[in-house]
């Protein structure tokens, strides 16, 4: 008599898992989070203006801090820059000389959107892979 094998007034039941059909079901999952994944990554971190519990830079090593004042001057530490078009390759300049190639943008509430996506546009374009928007804890009402 063979294992797994029992008989039963003539006849025989096998008593061992067909495994056939979850490992068809296991590749088909496998292919959907492949396909799905590198998707999933592509995006911009982007906080508000004002958030509550803020996170702080205090604990980071001198961050590269691009601003962008409420009048549209855009500056790169205390360096100013003249126009967006000009930003890139001041930070390429600046990014060549560092160890650390992340990038965060603080603009004032009252710059117009499209000020603030061209910055960020040739933030990109200096070749900054990791870009933070810099945002303002929000008072705790008392």
């Amino acid at each position: 008599m063979e294992v797994g094998r029992r008989e039963v007034r003539g006849r025989s039941t096998l008593s061992q898992i067909n495994v056939t059909p979850f490992v068809d079901v296991m590749l088909v999952l496998l292919i959907i989070f492949m396909v799905t994944a590198p998707m999933m990554e592509t995006g911009v971190d982007v906080d508000l203006p004002e958030v509550q519990n803020a996170p702080s830079l205090a604990g980071r090593d001198d961050p590269l801090v691009v601003s962008v004042a409420a009048d549209g001057r855009i500056s790169v530490g205390k360096v100013a820059v003249p126009s967006p078009q000009k930003l890139a390759p001041v930070l390429r300049q600046v990014l060549s000389e560092r160890k650390s190639k992340e990038v965060f943008l603080e603009a004032d509430r009252k710059v117009p959107y499209g000020r603030v996506v061209q910055v960020m546009a040739a933030i990109k374009a200096a070749g900054v892979a990791r870009l933070g928007m810099v945002a303002e804890e929000a008072e705790r009402a008392k």
